[in-house]
């Protein structure tokens, strides 16, 4: 619902992205994706927006970013407000599908899920700069919570030379502290279909209403999915720890902790100096114990001089988009 009705209202335009990057990833997930874009109003094509591209959350995907919310707004109405009471300067935004049969991806390029980096670099934002005249060098922005802040703060680690900005809202790090809680509540669950990933996935996407910890072990498996791909296994997915006695295989966990903000920082701090700007938040109560991942990338910047925006509020993992209200001008004025 519109907050402020008396604001211009920006406009979203659909494409579909046929894409090749995609092809032949080992969920079988469509490789045509619908792409939502928000163009400001009064929308230019001739003036450059900076461009800012939308990572959401596990189970999540754009549209649901898009689509009408009771009691407060959605993504599009939000950027209405802030653009036209002059919080922020006007942007382009985009709204990629990335949603898989796994309940989505950590936004990077996987043997199992498919390549997803390849896909929002190489595809997705040359289509909407080439239809929307927006972004470009130096303005270009990306942003996220959760499953999506972890694929924020990874890009701006890996491809500065795409990104000049991000703003990562409680994203995944430090794993041994968010995944590994995960690992016996993922087998109790396998337990139940003879230890065997491939029934598990099976019954699950027969189920009609999946219960808690049925979505906790589709996203376990979604994880070893994005992390430690094992193409000889159903899917793709082989899990870090023995199925029978929860024990920690060194030998894959190792090729997750790879993948880990937290340790990535000291070797990607040379592209982390090249952003225009860095804004990490989490809630100091986040059920999934994601600010201490947090304090601990927040403390690793510090040290290596890296400048950045750190804050913690007060309040847990769920429905904190309000904290939009500070990332997204905070991008859109480093981009303008």
């Amino acid at each position: 619902m519109r907050r402020n009705r008396t604001v211009p209202a920006g406009e979203l335009r659909r494409f579909t992205v046929e894409s090749e990057v995609l092809k032949g990833n080992l969920l079988g997930d469509p490789t045509a994706r619908e792409l939502r874009v928000y163009v400001p109003a009064g929308h230019d094509k001739a003036r450059r927006y900076p461009l800012l591209v939308d990572l959401v959350g596990f189970t999540g995907s754009g549209q649901s970013h898009t689509n009408w919310r009771p009691f407060t707004e959605n993504l599009p109405e939000r950027l209405d407000r802030l653009i036209g009471e002059g919080g922020m300067p006007p942007v382009v935004v985009a709204f990629p599908d990335c949603f898989s049969r796994l309940g989505g991806n950590q936004y990077i390029n996987s043997a199992a899920i498919g390549r997803y980096e390849d896909y929002l670099v190489d595809e997705v934002v040359p289509l909407v700069e080439r239809e929307l005249g927006c972004g470009g060098p130096g303005r270009r922005g990306v942003f996220g919570k959760s499953s999506g802040g972890y694929g924020a703060i990874v890009h701006g680690m890996r491809r500065p030379d795409v990104w000049s900005a991000l703003a990562c809202h409680s994203g995944d790090m430090a794993f041994e502290v968010c995944y590994l809680q995960d690992m016996p509540v993922a087998l109790n669950e396998l337990a139940k279909h003879d230890r065997s990933i491939e029934n598990f996935m099976h019954a699950f996407e027969q189920t009609t209403k999946p219960k808690e910890k049925e979505i906790t072990t589709i996203n376990a498996l979604a994880m070893a999915a994005s992390y430690d791909p094992d193409p000889t296994q159903f899917l793709g997915i082989r899990l870090p720890v023995d199925l029978e006695t929860c024990e920690l295989m060194p030998e894959r966990w190792r090729n997750w902790l790879a993948h880990d903000p937290v340790r990535m920082a000291d070797a990607c701090a040379d592209n982390l100096r090249r952003l225009k700007a860095i804004y990490i938040d989490c809630g100091n109560e986040d059920q999934f114990h994601l600010h201490y991942g947090a304090r601990q990338l927040n403390r690793a910047l510090t040290r290596l001089g890296i400048a950045h925006t750190y804050e913690e509020f007060p309040d847990n993992h769920s429905d904190i988009d309000y904290r939009m209200d500070i990332s997204l001008p905070f991008l859109a004025r480093a981009l303008e």
